[in-house]
């Protein structure tokens, strides 16, 4: 049962976004360009928090 409603919500998200796509691809992009710039402040922060436990934990 629970792998019909996984299936189910992942067919509904991909509905979605065709849908978004398709009727407003400007703001589809709008959306594709704050999530990879979500990431790479994300890659961002992992990368000077690894540079902060490499020297020691100090500042």
């Amino acid at each position: 049962m629970a792998v019909n409603a996984k299936k189910i919500a992942v067919y509904l998200v991909v509905v979605f976004v065709l849908y978004v796509i398709i009727t407003d691809p400007a703001k589809a992009a709008d959306y594709v360009q704050i999530g990879f710039e979500g990431i790479s402040d994300a890659a961002g922060a992992l990368g000077d928090f690894a540079t902060w436990v490499a020297n020691g934990g100090k500042s």
